[in-house]
């Protein structure tokens, strides 16, 4: 079987961030085949045109890990609505050069975690119309947009009793959508 490098985006840089901890559970339910690549996007500067000429080592950093994935796996929080800052950074730093994009052709899934009742539908809506004009085939479904409540994650960091089942099944169909489009 072929072995798999995902690259992991996670939207926040808070030290205890649920969605830090939502992208370390998910990555404990994939089999052996899959090696997951965390992302650094915090040290990134802003993204400013002028500098893709010579771009800081961050940014060659970023762009090279996302080269060297055959998936993205994107976990974020939702701000405002949207997606935080920092990962919108990000993902303009790997789309140019204009015509250099890294994410081009990389499937990607989504997830996200929230205090609120919608969880992070709004801010994963709008990174799904990002990643559609830069070329990035999404997985539709299943879609998760959890809500951070008591018992969502176990003692060790990995999902509580109640979520195990739905997020094992949903990373199974993440694995199925990554070889399918990867190949």
């Amino acid at each position: 079987m072929q072995n798999y490098q995902v690259a992991v985006i996670v939207g926040s840089l808070r030290r205890a961030s649920f969605n830090q901890q939502l992208a370390g559970a998910a990555m404990r339910l994939a089999p052996s085949w899959i090696s997951f690549k965390a992302i650094e996007i915090g040290d990134l500067p802003l993204y400013n045109q002028d500098d893709d000429d010579r771009p800081c080592a961050a940014v060659r950093r970023l762009r090279a890990d996302v080269k060297a994935s055959q998936g993205l796996l994107f976990v974020t929080p939702e701000y405002n609505r949207s997606i935080p800052g920092v990962l919108k950074n990000a993902i303009d730093h790997g789309s140019r050069p204009y015509g250099e994009s890294v994410w081009a052709g990389k499937p990607a899934a989504l997830l996200g975690v929230s205090v609120g009742a919608a969880g992070t539908a709004l801010a994963q809506q709008h990174l799904r119309n990002v990643l559609a004009c830069l070329d990035v085939p999404t997985m539709g479904v299943p879609e998760v947009f959890l809500q951070h409540t008591a018992g969502l994650f176990d003692a060790d960091g990995g999902f509580g009793a109640g979520s195990l089942a739905f997020m094992q099944s949903w990373v199974e169909h993440y694995l199925a959508w990554l070889k399918k489009h990867a190949d």
